[in-house]
């Protein structure tokens, strides 16, 4: 694994300390020039095997009340350049609240202002979700009487590859399968599914328990623990897409999706969801399965009655804008959610948020958010409930 270096620089123009940090959990950076306070020079590094990047993670420390401009310089020629139109990054004081700062994007270079209100400020290209923060996640969890974790395997660096299991594991019950940060860099995921995990676990919640007494839910709060800790944005330790790899999963390339897969096959599945964010479409949306061989009127009605529901449940979702569907037979297998509604014949859908806005419901002060993210995943059981006596 990469060490990255802390940066300090004086800069001699104005006697100001300057110094910026990438040297921790899904922390990346690379500083290229820390001469000038008002052309700070950085660089985002790649994931492993060099093909994508977007994701930045890091902390700047300057002087309280100084501006400052941070350019990343390779912006242009990151994975999802239109990504960068109207996006704000996101930062951190306290590095639990987030905030848009002013960002611009001109000639391929993303510029970030700064005006510091303390010494130190965390800056990312989302809020992040940290791999403690998971395992938190995890640990409370098992507290519950209906919730049980089971070690799946191992990731390439090492690292565990969890399942959480809530229910009584009743055979004549649906199983939901739920899976997040594929791709590490969309952090929204975990969020996503942070909340979904809070209300289900809530004893007080009537979606929950109704959902329970007909379902039991195999959860992976994140599918890429070795890329989220390393900073990348859609690579596993080695620089596999795990989003491509679920046809034909190995133990060399993707044990993240072997293990899953695996275990899908023992369990079966009823109902998948996929979450994801997407870089450059500003709006919350589905893609389904419409072009799987076998695709059916049955899995259109679920799809349709599934979207409506989710419509009625946060009005953060629509309908009206998201990917193209594919032609009947055409869709990619090796992409999960359509592996798995071919595989399992079972409603299944990706579902994408925003790195940016919701265009639909805009708020100019912290853009889409972890809380928005959290309450859509409550919303998400909502929609599960109202198709789940329709699944088979």
């Amino acid at each position: 694994m990469r060490i990255q270096h802390h940066y300090p620089h004086m800069n001699n123009q104005v006697g100001i300390i300057m110094r910026i940090s990438a040297n921790f959990d899904g922390g990346n950076i690379q500083v290229i020039n820390l001469d000038n306070k008002d052309d700070i020079q950085l660089s985002i590094r790649p994931d492993a095997g060099g093909e994508f990047y977007q994701w930045f993670n890091f902390r700047f420390e300057g002087e309280v009340g100084n501006q400052y401009t941070l350019n990343i310089i390779n912006a242009g020629t990151a994975s999802y350049p239109k990504g960068w139109q109207d996006y704000h990054a996101v930062a951190s004081y306290d590095r639990q609240h987030w905030f848009r700062v002013p960002t611009q994007y001109i000639d391929g270079k993303l510029s970030i202002q700064l005006a510091l209100d303390c010494d130190a400020i965390q800056i990312a290209y989302f809020a992040p979700y940290s791999y403690e923060r998971h395992l938190d996640l995890l640990s409370n969890a098992q507290l519950h009487p209906d919730v049980n974790l089971e070690h799946l395997g191992l990731t390439l660096d090492g690292r565990d590859i969890t399942l959480m299991k809530v229910g009584d594991g009743n055979p004549d019950k649906r199983n939901i399968w739920i899976t997040a940060r594929q791709h590490p860099g969309e952090t929204m995921a975990e969020w996503l599914v942070e909340g979904l995990v809070n209300r289900l676990l809530d004893n007080d919640c009537p979606t929950a328990k109704a959902l329970l007494d007909k379902a039991n839910f195999y959860i992976v709060p994140n599918m890429n623990p070795d890329g989220s800790v390393r900073g990348h944005l859609r690579t596993n330790a080695i620089g596999v897409n795990l989003n491509r790899e679920w046809q034909t999963p190995s133990l060399e390339r993707s044990p993240e999706v072997y293990h899953v897969v695996h275990k899908m096959q023992q369990t079966g599945v009823d109902l998948f969801y996929d979450v994801h964010g997407d870089e450059g479409l500003p709006y919350v949306f589905l893609a389904g399965c419409e072009g799987v061989p076998g695709y059916s009127e049955r899995l259109a009605q679920l799809q349709a009655d599934f979207s409506q529901a989710l419509t009625l449940a946060s009005a953060d979702f629509q309908t009206e804008f998201g990917y193209a569907k594919d032609e009947p037979g055409q869709a990619n297998l090796t992409v999960a959610s359509n592996w798995v509604a071919q595989t399992f014949d079972c409603l299944s859908n990706t579902l994408e948020m925003p790195f940016k806005d919701n265009n639909n419901l805009q708020d100019p002060f912290v853009g889409w958010s972890p809380e928005r993210s959290i309450y859509l995943g409550e919303a998400s059981l909502i929609a599960m409930l109202a198709v789940v006596d329709k699944l088979r």
